[in-house]
């Protein structure tokens, strides 16, 4: 039996893309899992009947992360549909949307990623476990410089990451592990569009310096190995062109 059997799961900003993959990958585990979105909820719920036509439980739920009391909302539909709360996927990001405001980067990417912490700490089951995701242009950017275009986005990342790992001893504390998943730019995703965009052959430029880009379905499979993987809290898994920025760090 799975070891994700019965367990529940949310999944941040799942409607699509690669949080929608690893709901998908975790409901074929056997986990509950709760399908979180903004606005679209046809998209969303397109993903829950997916999974249930696959044999799997889901739920949609929409909530605005930059909003606590909408992520409060959020984990407690989780554990009044499913009985409780065992994994806590933080896969949310964004900030390179023009419309949303100067400081809407570090709102989500910051704040918003602590306010989902502090309120799935509230429900999360002693032996749960927290998965933040990432990406290396944000896990590196104190040492890697990466495009201009992308810096304030990967700042603010990097910025949520140091803030959640601050607060490990919290976590253990509540019997909580914390993980993150680390991974280069992802084929197929909205920011390698918008940055492509941005920057015309920024994509292909990474896909040489890393060998290979991962898709969608591929870093989804790297996270959700991570919502069991037997590590230690804290633990930071780097995936797919993590050779490239490490070689830079050690220059």
């Amino acid at each position: 039996m799975s070891a994700l059997a019965g367990k529940t799961a949310v999944i941040t900003g799942s409607s699509r893309g690669v949080g929608a993959a690893t709901a998908k990958l975790l409901a074929a585990e056997g986990a509950n899992v709760v399908i979180n979105y903004r606005q679209k909820a046809p998209r969303a719920n397109k993903v829950v009947a997916e999974i249930e036509a696959a044999g799997g439980k889901a739920i949609a739920v929409g909530a605005d992360l930059t909003d606590p009391e909408s992520v409060r909302q959020l984990m407690q539909t989780a554990v009044d549909t499913f009985g409780g709360l065992d994994l806590l996927v933080l896969n949310a990001s964004g900030g390179m949307e023009a419309d949303l405001g100067e400081d809407y980067a570090m709102r989500l990417n910051r704040d918003a990623q602590n306010d989902a912490l502090t309120a799935g700490l509230e429900h999360l089951i002693e032996g749960g476990r927290v998965v933040f995701v990432t990406s290396h242009q944000a896990h590196f950017i104190d040492e890697v410089e990466t495009m201009p275009e992308y810096e304030q986005v990967a700042r603010s990342k990097r910025a949520g990451e140091t803030a959640l790992t601050e607060r490990l001893p919290e976590m253990s504390e509540e019997g909580v592990s914390f993980v993150v998943v680390s991974g280069d730019m992802i084929e197929g995703t909205v920011t390698a569009t918008l940055l492509n965009r941005a920057r015309p052959g920024a994509l292909e430029a990474r896909r040489e310096a890393a060998g290979k880009l991962y898709s969608v379905e591929e870093f989804a499979a790297e996270v959700a190995t991570m919502a069991t993987a037997d590590v230690e809290t804290g633990h930071v898994e780097l995936v797919g062109g993590a050779e490239d920025f490490l070689s830079r760090t050690a220059r």
